[in-house]
């Protein structure tokens, strides 16, 4: 079965918590409902506990889908990073989540406004050799403790482009499933549906979001940082920019989970319930045009 859900960033953002800091959650969770959302990603808006996380999604019949875990494997092992840990993943689990989305956040620049994306951490051959074993270790774990780690691949971070995603694919173990990102794979180069077609079992979660081609030209020949990027509109909703998501569908003809609007704007030029209804309506239609069942 598949799902649509969002995420709040939609409407405020967490890596720059005054882009929409003006928006109450209950204004992001009424307009969510009215569009048609099943089920919200974390936000920092949201209740620190799980019970009143499950509370509060309820009051405006939603679920909770899940919320991004930083994983430093680069700098402490599967144990450490399980450890630190505990409190996401009880809370995730707690909550209703059946996947924990991780992202290794070591050196990463993409919260970092004044650091241009050239910037961003390449790892070593010795770092990748540290780094593979280490993740899978840790979704071991996480597997064990009742979860699946999806595996978030990020502008600005140590898993950024195509080559990227096919390494760490390629290196780590079964229990490592990948968090289909089609925004952040058409930015960092990769073809999503390149990506859908090879790993077609392992993707476990998907994050929809578009590209404004003429916004990523400016922000690669102007050097820009990921956040000056998001804030001139390099991202919108699917349907809006250029990603083929009938043919990405196509490719996953046995996805069960999550398919989740996750299009950071600045809500002051991209009204967020205008935008979401948008790319509510165009995933429907992407769906049934691939043949998927809801």
């Amino acid at each position: 079965m598949i799902r649509i859900g969002a995420n709040p960033i939609c409407w405020s953002n967490d890596d720059m918590i005054e882009i929409g800091g003006n928006i109450p959650l209950e204004t992001c969770l009424s307009e969510a409902k009215a569009i048609g959302i099943e089920g919200m990603e974390l936000g920092n808006k949201f209740p620190k506990t799980a019970e009143a996380l499950k509370g509060k999604l309820a009051e405006f019949g939603l679920v909770f889908v899940s919320g991004w875990y930083s994983t430093f494997l680069l700098e402490r092992d599967a144990e450490a990073e399980f450890a630190a840990a505990a409190d996401a993943i009880a809370l995730r689990k707690g909550a209703g989540a059946e996947v924990l989305i991780v992202c290794e956040c070591t050196r990463t620049v993409h919260g970092v406004k004044s650091a241009p994306l050239s910037t961003r951490p390449v790892m070593t051959e010795a770092e990748w050799a540290v780094f593979l074993p280490r993740m899978t270790r840790f979704a071991e774990l996480v597997r064990e403790a009742g979860l699946q780690l999806v595996y978030h691949h990020h502008m600005g971070t140590v898993i950024q482009t195509e080559a990227e995603i096919d390494r760490f694919m390629a290196g780590t173990g079964p229990a490592v499933k990948l968090l289909l990102d089609t925004g952040h794979a058409t930015w960092g180069g990769a073809d999503p549906v390149r990506l859908a077609r090879l790993y077609r079992d392992r993707i476990g979660h998907i994050h929809c979001k578009d590209v404004r081609e003429a916004v990523r030209a400016e922000s690669e020949a102007g050097d820009w940082s990921f956040l000056d990027s998001v804030l001139a509109g390099v991202y919108t909703v699917p349907g809006d920019g250029r990603v083929d998501y009938v043919s990405v569908f196509k490719e996953l003809p046995d996805y069960s989970g999550w398919v989740v609007i996750e299009a950071e704007q600045d809500p002051e030029k991209a009204n967020p319930k205008q935008y979401v209804t948008l790319g509510y309506a165009n995933l429907v239609r992407f769906l049934a045009e691939a043949g998927l069942k809801r």
